[in-house]
């Protein structure tokens, strides 16, 4: 069984891969955001998986807030919306040969860590963004958390959207690292679930909204764990 799923994990590694070279492809014939939406679509389509969503968007959200556990969290985040999302990423990313092109070439937005100077040049790209109507998107955590616990948010996120009085709505994601998981070169096809939580506009005088915010999607995604045997 674990080298039937490894080569399932490769199977899937392949389509992502190729999905992502056909998106450089698609940027130079297609506005965006449509090149990065078919390559997404190509990716869940091509990986058979699907997505259930609860709740609703807000049309009017400035800024998505998302737990990570899985390269699969951009492509389900990208499919079920419309929006011309602007993806906030450490810079590291970019300049990985083949994958950090397709991070330029959408104008998504690079961060180094600790760096005042970055946050600097993150506010200035942010507020480009969002000028162009974009809607910023970042995995509050910093990095993927392949178990059911959320790691810390960082306080990018938190500066940001204080900064603009953001319209923020987090989105959580239940158990996708249980269907793609690149450490224990892992997959499978199944159903991932995404929730919209209720959006709020920031505000930088309630200092802890960034750690409420995490309780809160923590608790969601504990509930939907203990009420919803398909997870496990």
């Amino acid at each position: 069984m674990k080298i039937f799923a490894k080569i399932s994990w490769l199977f899937a590694t392949i389509i992502i891969m190729s999905s992502l070279a056909l998106m450089i492809i698609f940027y130079y014939l297609a506005p965006r955001p449509y090149a990065r939406k078919i390559s997404a679509w190509l990716i869940r389509l091509g990986t058979f998986f699907t997505v259930e969503i609860q709740g609703k968007e807000d049309k009017d959200a400035q800024m998505f807030l998302i737990n990570h556990q899985s390269d699969l969290d951009i492509c389900i985040m990208e499919t079920i919306t419309s929006k011309d999302l602007a993806w906030v990423a450490k810079k590291e990313l970019f300049e990985i040969p083949f994958f950090g092109l397709a991070l330029k070439l959408p104008e998504d937005i690079a961060v180094t860590r600790e760096s005042k100077t970055s946050l600097l040049k993150l506010l200035k790209d942010a507020k480009d963004r969002i000028d162009k109507k974009r809607v910023i998107t970042m995995f509050p955590e910093g990095t993927r958390s392949t178990k059911s616990k959320m790691l810390p948010f960082k306080s990018g996120a938190k500066m940001l959207a204080d900064k603009y009085k953001l319209r923020v709505q987090p989105v959580v994601i239940m158990q996708s690292a249980k269907y793609y998981n690149v450490k224990e070169f892992y997959y499978k096809p199944g159903r991932i679930k995404a929730i919209y939580l209720d959006s709020f506009i920031a505000n930088k005088q309630d200092k802890d909204w960034l750690n409420n915010l995490r309780t809160k999607m923590q608790k969601v995604y504990d509930d939907e764990l203990s009420n919803n045997p398909s997870h496990r």
